[in-house]
């Protein structure tokens, strides 16, 4: 699917009917009963949930694993590792806007195929240092082949790739922590998202990468096209109703070539548009239905929660001072959150010694009584999932390390 970029403007069908308008409260209800917020999702696992939430944010891996237990009941972080480790239900890879993810194992024909047709980001490297196309080309053909029947360090994958693609690969361009990177490195993402990479299990304290197929004979990224249009429908089940220029965010590519994309699917009939926190928004075509009561309930969401990350519009989300609060420069998953009836209303922090841990709430107000017993319950079930046992108080959140 092939979209160039435009001026940007959501795609409006002339003369069409009012489209529904869809209330505030009740698309925050919508949106926690999809997400296991509201409830733990049903008859699912790890590999489900994770489709659910259009993959899980897995920068920090405890984190990740939190994210996908608290939506389910009786899951533990423990069967999280089962599910990527053992039973291979789960995959490790990056996902958009090429950060990690947690994806299904099932799913990753679609995934790639989607991510391979979203055009390629802003480069912030300076002109020499950048990859050229064919470069990038050479890269990913050195990863594929060098993972094909191993499970590499990236210390090692760049010994493999500077012998195959030659030494330009090796030269270090890229800033990274406290030192430099080799060249390559820039092209890490995309071989994963062409199909050639993802995330074997770690060395030790060193990460490794292997090739997808080893672990799912016969894999290969699905046609470009109908997956993107299936990941835009999956997308607004899970965040929807969203603008182009949200869905543009949440993938890191133009907002005008998101609302090409967006004019597309509209005029084939798969998305639909609806009036919402008074703009035009999307939704997958049909999926107007709302549920009867109001957004209910307290939950403990980690570093990089789906929910928080891809839920919009931002000022609503995280109303009044939990905008300066639980937002970095504007950008959700920094801090962990607590969650209240769908909106950010805190931030916590955890501190784990042996099985202790101890639970630090910072609430930007007043909690009910009833409030109070949920995030009991939430710190219980945070390090059941966790496994350990909690201490739970509330106040200031004082700096240190995550479990």
């Amino acid at each position: 699917m092939s979209h160039s970029p435009s001026a940007g403007r959501d795609p409006v069908t002339a003369g069409a009917p009012a489209p529904p308008r869809l209330p505030w409260d009740g698309v925050l209800a919508r949106r926690l009963a999809r997400h296991g917020l509201a409830g733990p999702l049903r008859d699912s696992g790890p590999a489900d949930c994770a489709g659910v939430l259009c993959g899980a944010h897995a920068q920090v891996m405890s984190a990740a694993e939190l994210s996908l237990g608290l939506r389910l009941d009786g899951v533990t972080r423990d069967a999280v590792r089962t599910a990527l480790w053992e039973e291979r239900s789960l995959v490790k890879t990056f996902g958009p806007r090429g950060t990690v993810h947690l994806l299904p194992a099932a799913e990753l024909p679609l995934w790639t195929g989607a991510l391979t047709a979203l055009p390629t980001g802003r480069n912030a490297l300076s002109p020499g240092a950048r990859l050229t196309p064919g470069q990038t080309d050479a890269v990913v053909a050195a990863v594929a082949d060098a993972l094909r029947d191993a499970e590499l360090t990236a210390d090692e994958l760049t010994e493999a790739v500077v012998a195959a693609a030659g030494p330009w690969a090796g030269d270090l361009v890229m800033p990274a922590f406290q030192g430099m990177w080799p060249r390559w490195r820039q092209a890490l993402h995309t071989a994963a998202h062409r199909g050639a990479l993802c995330f074997g299990p770690n060395r030790g304290r060193k990460v490794t990468y292997t090739s997808p197929q080893r672990w799912l004979p016969g894999f290969r990224p699905a046609a470009p096209a109908d997956s993107l249009a299936r990941v835009v429908s999956r997308y607004l089940h899970a965040y929807g109703p969203a603008t182009p220029g949200h869905f543009a965010r949440w993938t890191a590519v133009p907002p005008g070539w998101a609302a090409d994309l967006f004019g597309t699917l509209a005029a084939s009939g798969a998305v639909e548009p609806v009036e919402f926190c008074g703009e035009r928004a999307w939704v997958t075509a049909g999926d107007t239905a709302l549920p009867g009561g109001p957004p209910r309930g307290v939950r403990l969401l980690p570093y990089f929660d789906a929910y928080t990350v891809g839920s919009h519009p931002r000022a609503r989300v995280f109303p009044g001072r939990s905008a300066g609060r639980a937002l970095a420069r504007g950008q959700a998953g920094n801090f962990p959150v607590l969650l209240v009836d769908g909106l950010a209303a805190g931030v916590w922090h955890q501190r784990r010694s042996g099985r202790r841990i101890d639970i630090t709430v910072e609430p930007l107000g007043p909690l009910s009584a009833a409030h109070r017993r949920e995030l009991d319950e939430q710190a219980e079930r945070t390090a059941s999932v966790l496994g350990g046992v909690p201490r739970l108080t509330t106040g200031p959140v004082s700096a240190g390390p995550h479990a």
